[in-house]
């Protein structure tokens, strides 16, 4: 077995997907970390011991997330994997925890319990993979870029739904400015 380590990175470069090196601060390889982070996020989220019904959603983003970076890790960027139905069925989760949460009124502070402030860090996170993504604009064309962005972008409204639904699952109150 070989080790992990392979010493070509040393340099500040990185080899893409499909074999081209690229330093290892590009834009594109920006995302592809923030993406990884925004993961690790919701692994701690999960590592949390959430309600299985919120586990497996999280998983599910995971996976979604890894299919986004994946895209990206190639030099050549083609349409996204990402259907529109993942699109649909996160609007769906937001529409069904939006249903029983109490209506906002101002801006809600990040806290609350480990799980809703971990959300809180994955929501901010998320969004910065979508500045991220909008700045590639000028080397991906629309079309490869409209679905990570509109996934993204529903993403970061489910985070901090879910931050707010884990805060009234725990009956941890909110904190408003």
């Amino acid at each position: 077995m070989s080790p992990i380590y392979t010493k070509r990175g040393d340099s500040g470069t990185t080899d893409l997907a499909d074999g081209k090196r690229v330093a290892k601060n590009s834009p594109r390889l920006e995302i592809c970390g923030t993406l990884d982070e925004l993961s690790s996020f919701l692994g701690l989220v999960r590592a949390e011991n959430p309600p299985r019904e919120m586990d497996s959603l999280l998983m599910e983003i995971q996976k979604d997330l890894m299919t986004i970076g994946g895209e990206l890790a190639f030099s050549k960027i083609r349409v996204s994997q990402i259907i529109p139905e993942r699109i649909l069925s996160l609007e769906q989760e937001i529409d069904l925890r939006e249903a029983v949460l109490p209506r906002l009124c101002s801006f809600v502070l990040p806290t609350g319990t480990r799980s809703a402030a971990g959300l809180h860090v994955a929501r901010t996170v998320c969004r910065r993979a979508e500045r991220l993504l909008v700045g590639l604009q000028p080397e991906m064309s629309t079309a490869s870029m409209a679905l990570p962005l509109m996934y993204l972008n529903r993403l970061s409204d489910l985070l901090f739904v879910l931050a707010r639904m884990e805060n009234l699952r725990a009956n941890h109150p909110e904190e408003f400015f």
